[in-house]
C-alpha cells in the first residue's frame, strides 16, 4: 500500500464485463515512482491524493465482487501529519 497522486484517468470502451461502470484512474506513487493503472473504489479525481492497496488484496474492495485488478484506490486522503525522526 502507498500514497499516490491521481495523474489523469483511462478510458477504456472495450474491457472486461466485470470491469463495467469501475472508473480507471492514473496514479503516481508518491514521492515519485511510476504511474499505474487503479480501479477506483471511493470516487477519487484529478489531482486528489489517494491511498492505493497493490496485489491480490487490490480486489477486495469491491468484494464479494471479483474484480481483475493489481491496484485499487482505496482511501481520498485528506492530509499527512508526517514527523521527520533523525
Amino acid at each position: 500500500m502507498y500514497l499516490g497522486k491521481v495523474i489523469g484517468r483511462v478510458i477504456a470502451t472495450v474491457k472486461n464485463d466485470v470491469l463495467e461502470g469501475k472508473k480507471l484512474l492514473l496514479v503516481r506513487r508518491l514521492p515519485s515512482g511510476p504511474a499505474v493503472v487503479a480501479v477506483d473504489a471511493v470516487g477519487a479525481g484529478a489531482g486528489e491524493t489517494v491511498y492505493v492497496c497493490r496485489g491480490r488484496e487490490a480486489s477486495f474492495a469491491f468484494k464479494p465482487e471479483e474484480v481483475p485488478t493489481e491496484a485499487t484506490v482505496v482511501a481520498i486522503v485528506d492530509y499527512v501529519d508526517y514527523i521527520e525522526r533523525e
